[in-house]
This record gives structure tokens, sequence and C-alpha cells, in this order.
């Protein structure tokens, strides 16, 4: 072996063959979902279809948010300059950074920190909840994974930590964000809800993600409405257009209902 080996334990790939984590690939297609292919991949084992299910759910709560986001708004003015669609999309995730779906980490990490304190403390969810709340305002820092500037009710919370539920996944991350909720509004004097960031961060908490995934699995979730977002700049609006962030509207298929149409 030269001086230059290295190792992975991700993928091995051999003539006629290719293994994700030990698994051959061409086995795992067909029957595994891509969530539980996504799961296999970062965390090194395949997790149940339920816990599959639910990999499934939250990348589907992020994968767009309309064009007003830094992430869509940077790879349209990139695809209006003509660029091909790998740069515009890589241009759009270059911008998810701290301030955009970086919550999800900061989240993930006041969690670990309030559950470590709980272990060390030996105190209830409740008590940690409001300590961690008093510190960050006497900080003047913002609980991440909480308030969003459209929704006063994440509709996509509710339906994830539905969903963990039924994959028997939530437990004390879930647990932790839900003090943290009721601590902020004792607080503030008002409720600021948990938003789909903060679901997501408690969900991975508990699915055993490492914090630094946080931003890597909204990327994840996010490309596909990135792509879109691209295609739709190269193939229906003029080149090098000035694109408003606000000042757009609608126009695609009315609402439908899934129950219906799946």
């Amino acid at each position: 072996m030269s001086d230059l080996h290295w190792k992975t334990a991700i993928t091995q790939v051999r003539p006629n063959e290719i293994r994700l984590r030990g698994y051959r690939i061409d086995e795992l297609m067909g029957r595994v979902t891509f969530g539980q292919a996504v799961y296999l991949a970062l965390q090194g084992d395949l997790p149940s279809p339920e816990v599959g299910r639910l990999i499934e759910a939250m990348l589907v709560s992020s994968i767009d948010h309309g064009a007003t986001p830094p992430s869509a708004l940077t790879a349209r003015t990139v695809a209006s300059t003509g660029a091909p669609l790998n740069a515009a999309v890589a241009a759009g995730v270059l911008a998810i950074s701290r301030y955009h779906g970086g919550a999800i980490e900061d989240a993930m990490r006041t969690l670990l920190d309030a559950l470590a304190r709980q272990d060390e403390e030996g105190t209830a969810a409740e008590a940690v909840a409001a300590q961690v709340i008093a510190e960050m305002r006497a900080a003047k820092r913002r609980a991440p994974g909480f308030g969003h500037r459209i929704h006063t009710d994440d509709p996509r919370t509710k339906r994830l930590f539905a969903l963990a539920e039924e994959a028997g996944v939530a437990g004390r991350g879930v647990a932790m964000i839900r003090a943290l909720e009721a601590a902020l509004a004792e607080a503030l004097g008002r409720h600021l809800p948990i938003n789909v960031d903060g679901a997501l961060a408690a969900l991975l908490v508990d699915l055993g993600f490492s914090p630094e995934m946080g931003n890597a699995f909204f990327i994840i979730a996010r490309l596909p409405g990135l792509v879109a977002h691209v295609y739709e700049e190269q193939t229906r609006q003029r080149p090098m257009r000035r694109i408003h962030p606000t000042d757009h509207e609608y126009d695609g298929p009315p609402a439908r209902d899934v129950t219906r149409d799946t």
C-alpha cells in the first residue's frame, strides 16, 4: 500500500457490484424507499419501513417554500444569467447557511444541550427548558426552531410529530422542544409555535443524527424545489430580468386533494 492509501466506510464498488454500507444497491432498488436509503447513507444502518416513512415525510416537509427564500431567489438569479442548471442549483445550495436552513442545526444543539443538563441535574424537562429560555433571553438570543414569518401555526409540525408518534420515534427530543415551547410562551406572554425547523431538529435528535447533519438534511430536502425553480426560470422567464423578491403570484394548478389523487 502507498502512503496515500485511505479508507471509507460508505460505498464499495467492484466490477458489476455496488454496495452502500454493505448492501447491494441493485437489491435495495425497489425494496426500500428513498428515505430509508438516505438514512442508510448518513447513519450507516437500514431503518425500519416506519422510520423510512418518517424520513420521507421530513424530506417532503421542506421540499419547497416558494420563490421568496434566499436559496430560491439566488438560484433563479443565477439561472437568469444563462448559467447551466447545475451551477444555478449549486448557487441556491450555497445560500443555505446560518440564517436560512441553519435553524435546524442550532435547534438540535439547543436540544442536545438541554437534554445533557437534564441528565446531569436529574430535573424535569420543564425546569431545564425554563432555564434555557431564561438564558437565551438574558443573552438576547432568539430561540431557534420557533415562530415563522408567514405561519402562525405551521401545519407541517403537527403532521411530523403525528407521524413520529406512529413510528415510535418521538422521544426526549420531541418532549424537550415541547417543554421549550411552553417555557417560551410563559416568558413572552404569548405563544410562539414550533416551526418546521424545530420539528425537524427534534426528530433528528430522536433519530440519533448529529447536529452537523441539520443543514445537510435541509439541503437534501430542498434540492428538488431548487431544481424546479431553476428550470422554470430558464424555460419561462426572460434572461437577465430584475427579479422582485415578493411581487409575484402563483398561477399553477388549483388546490388539489392528495387523498383523492393517490
